[in-house]
């Protein structure tokens, strides 16, 4: 074979110019393509960055607005009880207390939350009841428990007909806290599940808080009388589930009491301000 066959031919030559002019070309449009996708790529972390900060705008927005609407209910709640200087601790624990069973029983953690913020609505509609049957520092008669009752009802008609979840949770408690397990309470006698889980649960933490608070006809009940009483009305007055449930935490029920009444001694006696942080727990 002479030296002259190893050399290419011009159709060699030509067919690896253009090769290399299709390489180069590929090159240039890959590089382009790199300093495209480098540029997009910048683009959309200054859009994740500036969705982070519109998103943390929002919650910060949206934390306000949830906590504006709390801190009004709280005080419509004390404007409706304003004469009770022990309404603002009793609602604290009662929420809370209603908090903790919600939980402890297994219920979605928004159902949860509504509890907590609607349960302090449960005695609103108070505020229809006179003061001199409200703060009789005395066993009420017949006639003027009758009116008491009414209560319930008042309350029901204030809440009802809301959009708001928190409010349409509240409605149920006001009108169903007072009714009992066996069917004797009030306002429409309801026994067993035909009461609504929010009024039986509301129903617990209502008379407890009750048993162990200072009253203007009464003194608090020692921790273990109280717990008796409780104990007692299981499948009486209360849900026998959610009893179990209420005694099987007690320890944390006495850590929340202990929590609002410890705060009560740090605010000033003008709760209306302090009333909501010690809600939030």
């Amino acid at each position: 074979m002479t030296t002259k066959n190893l050399q290419p031919d011009d159709h060699d030559a030509s067919q690896l110019k253009k090769y290399a002019q299709d390489f180069i070309q590929v090159y240039k449009s890959e590089k382009k393509k790199s300093k495209e996708l480098r540029s997009i790529k910048q683009q959309v972390f200054k859009y994740a960055d500036d969705l982070n900060k519109t998103i943390e705008e929002l919650e910060n927005v949206h934390r306000e607005l949830r906590e504006a609407y709390l801190d009004t209910v709280y005080r419509l709640v004390l404007a409706a009880e304003y004469k009770d200087e022990d309404t603002g601790d009793h609602i604290v624990r009662m929420s809370r207390y209603c908090a903790l069973v919600a939980e402890k029983h297994g219920l979605p953690a928004m159902d949860v939350q509504n509890i907590l913020y609607a349960s302090p609505m449960h005695d609103v509609g108070k505020i229809g009841i006179p003061d001199s049957i409200l703060l009789k520092p005395a066993k009420l008669t017949e006639e003027e428990f009758e009116t008491m009752k009414g209560h319930t009802m008042i309350g029901a008609k204030i809440l009802a007909n809301s959009n708001a979840k928190i409010l349409q949770v509240a409605q149920q408690i006001a009108i169903s806290h007072h009714e009992q397990w066996n069917g004797t309470g009030y306002p429409q006698g309801l026994s067993r599940d035909t009461i609504p889980l929010v009024g039986r649960i509301a129903s617990i933490a209502d008379v407890f808080d009750a048993l162990t608070s200072r009253r203007p006809y009464k003194d608090p009940y020692p921790l273990e009388m109280a717990c008796d009483i409780i104990r007692d009305g299981s499948e009486k007055q209360f849900d026998p589930d959610l009893t179990a449930v209420f005694l099987d935490n007690i320890g944390e029920v006495i850590a929340i009491k202990g929590d609002v009444d410890r705060a009560e001694n740090i605010y000033l006696t003008d709760a209306d301000h302090s009333g909501k942080d010690r809600l939030l727990g």
